[in-house]
């Protein structure tokens, strides 16, 4: 997401609604729907860290992770051609496609927008 906002080790979303000539958007990766809104980059700035601090003292309270817990696996979509690429070169190295894609997703990743704990 490149319109993204970032506090605290939380992303919130960013669009544009030319309707109501406002920026809206939502804290991304909660289990909960936190939105925040503003008429101004600024004004939206400071809603997006209210609405980050309002959320972390909500959970506090109800003695629930503020973050979302992630299970480390996941399905995705790829071509028939790119899947027989990648079960080759695992192969051809000796390692599981689980730990090629793993290696992969590590590197294109990596701690860029890792969350402090």
């Amino acid at each position: 997401m490149k319109n993204a906002l970032r506090y605290k080790g939380f992303l919130g979303s960013v669009y544009y609604s030319p309707e109501d000539e406002c920026f809206h958007g939502r804290i991304e990766g909660i289990d909960d729907l936190v939105t925040f809104e503003g008429r101004s980059v600024d004004e939206l700035k400071g809603c997006f860290r209210d609405a980050v601090e309002d959320y972390i003292e909500l959970c506090r309270k109800a003695g629930k992770s503020a973050q979302k817990s992630y299970g480390g696996s996941f399905n995705i979509r790829i071509s028939s051609d790119l899947h027989k690429r990648a079960v080759r070169k695992s192969i051809s190295e000796g390692i599981s496609l689980n730990r090629l894609v793993r290696r992969a997703l590590e590197k294109e990743v990596g701690d860029s927008l890792r969350t402090p704990r």
